[in-house]
């Protein structure tokens, strides 16, 4: 028997890493339950006042978060607030698989192209591993804005 899952981060700033990796991976953030979101509109802004309009306290409206695959294929994942941060390095990250099919100069000028695209978007660029056939096609080690390592792969 299969099972469903999700990958969940603890997170300083839930809000915040909902929208880097939903714009990382190409995930949508939901709405509220029974709230029809307009085009365009901003799903956190929504959760804000649906947060409010239940009774939940400022502190606590940036306690969770989550973002979805549009095509329903892909886990969520969830985002939860800690109060510490980030000390040491991930014994679990995710590989953004951004240059499946592609080898040589071809591979690694779209992992720089997508690594280029997370930077402006908050990450960090840590490490970039060339070629090493035949286990190592190549790859970038890199941070989502809170620090969490993910490989460009």
């Amino acid at each position: 028997m299969t099972r469903d899952f999700q990958v969940t981060f603890d997170a300083h700033d839930p809000a915040a890493q909902s929208r880097f990796w939903a714009e990382a991976l190409g995930y949508a953030i939901p709405g509220p339950p029974g709230v029809v979101l307009p085009e365009g509109a901003d799903p956190l802004a929504a959760w804000d006042e649906f947060l409010a309009r239940i009774g939940v306290p400022v502190e606590q409206r940036n306690s969770r978060s989550a973002i979805e695959d549009p095509e329903g294929s892909r886990p969520r994942v969830f985002f939860q607030q800690v109060p510490e941060h980030k000390v040491v390095k991930n014994r679990v990250h995710l590989d953004v698989r951004a240059a499946t099919g592609l080898g040589g100069d071809e591979r690694m000028a779209a992992l720089e192209a997508e690594c280029d695209r997370l930077v402006a978007l908050g990450a960090k660029r840590l490490t970039r591993y060339e070629p090493a056939p035949p286990l190592d096609a190549g790859h970038i080690v890199m941070a989502d804005p809170e620090g969490n390592e993910f490989c460009l792969d």
